[in-house]
């Protein structure tokens, strides 16, 4: 069960990459880009946790929430700056 939930969390990253490139080009906007592929990140750090629960993995699933709500919080800042 760990292995395919590693591979789940690969296969999630991989498509949140695809859908990310696929959403930048159609929309040219950086901030709907940015919130989708942290979204995808997050899911698979969930689904990494999942598989191996540990300090580091607990770990990189926070740093990917604070990242992506900087992230997206910083970017909707400059879109209402504009």
């Amino acid at each position: 069960m760990t292995e395919l939930l590693r591979q789940t969390a690969l296969l999630v990253t991989l498509l949140g990459l695809l859908s990310a490139v696929c959403v930048g080009l159609r929309l040219r906007r950086v901030q709907p880009t940015v919130a989708l592929l942290t979204d995808f990140l997050l899911a698979a750090g969930l689904i990494r946790l999942a598989a191996a629960p540990s300090w580091t993995s607990l770990a990189v699933a926070a740093a990917t929430v604070a990242v992506r709500m900087l992230v997206n919080a910083g970017l909707r800042a400059t879109a209402a700056r504009h």
